[in-house]
């Protein structure tokens, strides 16, 4: 079967959508061909089954207008050249292309996990097939055609090398730097340890997209007023081929985004041998409450816990986290998605 496949953008260095990368280049391995359409193209290295074309995003064109002119045209030159259509998380192409791909008979897949949805969420549904989601909290997970996947890890990437140094008490946050993954919320907590007369060190690794750079300074000043200059760093966005490395040289890694995103990171950092707290209830039911925190005040709780644990604890949590990382490597996701799209 052929395969066209649209995301947002195909770059191995892009700092939030690099790991799509991969994805592509394991679902190459399952389809006769594959033709991406995408955003923003950058550099990337897959295989010879696979072709991308990029709507100009690269190029700086901004307008919607021509965006949506272009990915029409590409859908209806390349109709002959696909059997079925993925689409990675943007509602925006089933709405802008649904009705061509029913006209040709083309069924329809698209994986969205997010805890939000509207109207046109709803219409989206509507055009395909069959939709997919990792968290039953997603806004698609209500739907009768939607499926649960696996989140897709590539676990040797994260994996531990023993070439980074592990800093003792340590805590990550690493996430664009937006309302909606709640960095704040770690802030105060690690506030709280202060006043509880911890010894401990935190990484802020994100950048804010333009409209939230006076949330970000917000945060900032924030770490000033509670006084913890001296103990938090913030660093802007990292590519995704370097995070393994810092996900590695962190004892600890905290996820605040809201039930609904399952964010993929929460993977990635235990994959890479970090002990991860994460507020996301779809985490503590795979894992354990041990995991899981609901408020500022819960997650200093946890943090406390975690940077004066026992060692043979620790082990125990490890081989918790590591179960969950083998039941959701990208193999065991494309092995579940690829034969629903080719059936």
């Amino acid at each position: 079967m052929k395969l066209l496949l649209t995301t947002q953008a195909v770059d191995i260095h892009h700092p939030v959508l690099g790991f799509f990368h991969e994805w592509i280049a394991e679902l190459a391995k399952h389809f006769e061909r594959i033709e991406v359409v995408c955003l923003m193209e950058g550099e990337h290295r897959l295989p010879g089954n696979v072709t991308v074309h990029s709507l100009g995003k690269d190029q700086k064109v901004e307008r919607r207008h021509i965006y949506a002119f272009r990915f029409i045209s590409i859908a209806w030159r390349l109709r002959k050249n696909y059997d079925a259509v993925f689409v990675h998380m943007n509602q925006e192409y089933v709405l802008t292309a649904g009705w061509l791909w029913k006209l040709l008979g083309k069924p329809v897949y698209m994986w969205r996990n997010h805890y939000a949805g509207t109207f046109f969420t709803r219409i989206a549904v509507a055009f395909c097939k069959r939709v997919f989601c990792t968290s039953k909290r997603s806004y698609t997970a209500r739907f009768k055609r939607t499926m649960l996947m696996p989140v897709g890890v590539d676990v040797g990437r994260f994996s531990e090398t023993g070439t980074v140094t592990r800093v003792p008490h340590s805590i990550l946050f690493l996430s664009r730097m937006a309302p909606s993954k709640r960095p704040d919320m770690l802030i105060d907590a690690l506030g709280m340890l202060k006043e509880r007369g911890l010894s401990f060190s935190a990484t802020l690794v994100g950048s804010p997209n333009p409209e939230d750079e006076a949330f970000y300074a917000g945060l900032r000043d924030h770490i000033h007023l509670l006084g913890l200059d001296a103990m938090v760093a913030f660093r802007p966005a990292v590519e995704h081929a370097a995070a393994a490395a810092v996900f590695q040289s962190h004892e600890i890694f905290v996820n605040t985004s809201r039930t609904g995103m399952f964010d993929k990171t929460i993977f990635e950092a235990a994959a890479s041998g970090c002990l991860v707290l994460a507020s996301s209830e779809d985490f503590r039911n795979a894992t354990s409450p041990a995991f899981h925190f609901e408020n500022a005040e819960g997650l200093a709780d946890k943090l406390q816990f975690l940077v004066t644990i026992r060692e043979e604890t620790r082990k125990e949590y490890r081989d918790i986290l590591d179960q969950l990382v083998r039941d959701n490597t990208l193999p065991a996701l494309v092995a579940k998605l690829a034969p629903v799209i080719t059936a």
